[in-house]
């Protein structure tokens, strides 16, 4: 409870005003504090890798993966195929971003989520892409 509903409250204790009189400040009080907007949580972990390579001609691998598969304990490498991990985690190494894919577990996914939230990783490269996000 905040100090002026505290305030108000104790002012109606102590007899100085009436009930009706507390509850119009408290609704003047409530009026002037608008709700907070409700944040939405994101659903998906998403990963996108695009790549062309001389040997294997051009790729792309486009997974959606819901969030709370991941949360309840599932893991990531039962989702996507070996190649779409082996070749994401490589771009991110090359990129410098510290994230296995391979060995998330559920409580490294929240700080991930909660990073993925302000940003999303992109890898450009000459030859490949890599793009990580929630949505």
């Amino acid at each position: 409870m905040n100090e002026q509903r505290r305030q108000i409250l104790q002012m109606l204790a102590d007899g100085k005003i009436t009930a009706d009189e507390a509850e119009k400040l408290l609704d003047a009080l409530a009026r002037e504090r608008p709700e907070p907007a409700a944040v939405t949580m994101p659903k998906y972990l998403r990963v996108l890798v695009t790549w062309e390579d001389p040997t294997d001609g051009a790729g792309q691998i486009n997974v959606r993966v819901p969030l709370k598969l991941l949360r309840a304990g599932v893991r990531l490498t039962s989702l996507l195929p070996p190649q779409a991990l082996a070749r994401a985690n490589a771009e991110l190494d090359k990129a410098g971003v510290p994230i296995d894919l391979t060995q998330l577990k559920p409580q490294q996914l929240e700080e991930l989520i909660e990073h993925l939230d302000d940003v999303s990783i992109d890898v450009d490269s000459t030859d490949s892409k890599v793009k990580v996000f929630c949505e």
